[in-house]
């Protein structure tokens, strides 16, 4: 019985990274600059198939608006920012970022692909949290019903 394999998109493979490069820059303190370059030259193999632009779009716009996109999810949170796994807080602030700054893409997919990438990267029940913080996110912003 042969496995199915789900072909993850490029936009997938963009918040990923994206992800990644943010808990990097946060746990490493590294220039944003220095990151980016590490993923597109030490980590090229991992890099296929990244809808790249996505990417930096991403990576770039959620640390420069990092302090506005804490602001906005402190109050959803159950602790403390800096309290939060670094996974899920690298998840939250960028999906927090696309909520807030990336206002073509609907917050149910925003909110889809952040639940996938928990699931992907943080602990068992992080996809759960990160559901519930964004859902309130979301409707703070107004961009759902």
């Amino acid at each position: 019985m042969t496995e199915k394999v789900k072909k993850i998109s490029p936009r997938r493979r963009a918040r990923e990274c994206a992800v990644q490069a943010l808990y990097s820059w946060a746990i490493s303190k590294n220039s944003p600059e220095q990151i980016e370059l590490t993923f597109f030259i030490d980590q090229e193999d991992e890099f296929k198939g990244v809808d790249k632009p996505y990417f930096r779009k991403l990576f770039n716009g959620a640390i420069s608006n990092v302090d506005t996109v804490d602001t906005t999810m402190t109050p959803y949170l159950d602790r403390a920012s800096d309290e939060l796994d670094p996974i899920e807080r690298a998840i939250l602030r960028l999906s927090v970022y696309e909520l807030q700054f990336e206002l073509d893409v609907p917050y149910k997919v925003v909110i889809n692909e952040a639940i996938e990438v928990a699931k992907v990267f943080g602990s068992d029940d992080s996809h759960k949290y990160v559901n519930g913080v964004l859902d309130k996110v979301a409707s703070s912003l107004s961009r759902r019903g």
